[in-house]
């Protein structure tokens, strides 16, 4: 696993004396902020995410400069939140770079990328990111997942051996990509986490597939999973977000 850099966030205004929980996290596929209408617009997800309120977000398919793309959408994204962030690659080309983020209203102490090409497919990666919640640590992993089930049993294997620890609460969030709800990924999945509620996402107009997920371990932490279904969620990108509250 290879160290990553976080973006220098805005001063956060955070009391140091309140409590934490109950945390609300969520995860997104952005979709480059380009919404259903075909229109590059990341104004309408940096208002998704003042919509939601989470204190942790995992981000999928994220423009993060670099090239002749689509600018740097996380620093915008950063900029409207006044969140800490972190940022991890997956593709650098002459459209810049683009990937996975993490945003937290609560300092990230370290990140750590973890390299989850398959063969010839599309790179694909998850960012791995220990936060601090005023002094209880939360390890949060936000990943993209490959289109074909053995990139991503493959992948899931790679992801279980960097999840053989117990020093902290560790959440999986992000775009599975799995369509089959007995999918072998999905039963390495629950046989590690336990099994989670997982509301339909996708498409973000007329969800039919739970495709984002959400994990913790240990499960009891686990206090409510639901989807975020508000009218300029489902224009904002292909994908809904997925929310979750986790206790202490």
């Amino acid at each position: 696993m290879k160290p990553m850099h976080s973006i220098n966030p805005p001063a956060a205004l955070l009391d140091p004396a309140r409590s934490p929980w109950p945390l609300t996290v969520a995860t997104y596929n952005i979709h480059g902020a380009v919404g259903v209408d075909g229109r590059f617009a990341p104004d309408r997800i940096a208002a998704v995410l003042q919509e939601i309120e989470a204190d942790v977000i995992a981000l999928q398919e994220v423009p993060l400069g670099g090239g002749n793309g689509s600018g740097d959408v996380l620093a915008l994204l950063r900029d409207a939140t006044g969140f800490h962030v972190v940022e991890g690659p997956t593709a650098n080309n002459g459209q810049g770079r683009y990937g996975n983020a993490v945003l937290s209203r609560y300092p990230i102490m370290a990140a750590r990328a973890i390299d989850l090409s398959f063969g010839g497919r599309e790179a694909r990666g998850a960012l791995d990111a220990d936060i601090d919640c005023h002094g209880n640590a939360l390890r949060v992993v936000a990943t993209h997942l490959g289109l074909r089930p053995a990139e991503r049993r493959e992948q899931i294997r790679r992801l279980l051996q960097a999840f053989d620890t117990d020093r902290m609460p560790v959440l999986l969030m992000g775009d599975v990509n799995e369509w089959f709800v007995w999918g072998r990924a999905l039963r390495w999945l629950v046989s590690h986490f336990k099994a989670a509620p997982a509301p339909r996402t996708f498409p973000s107009r007329w969800p039919v597939f739970a495709l984002d997920r959400i994990w913790i371990r240990p499960r009891q932490r686990l206090l409510h999973v639901e989807v975020h279904k508000s009218a300029l969620a489902r224009i904002a990108s292909d994908h809904l977000p997925l929310i979750a509250h986790i206790d202490g």
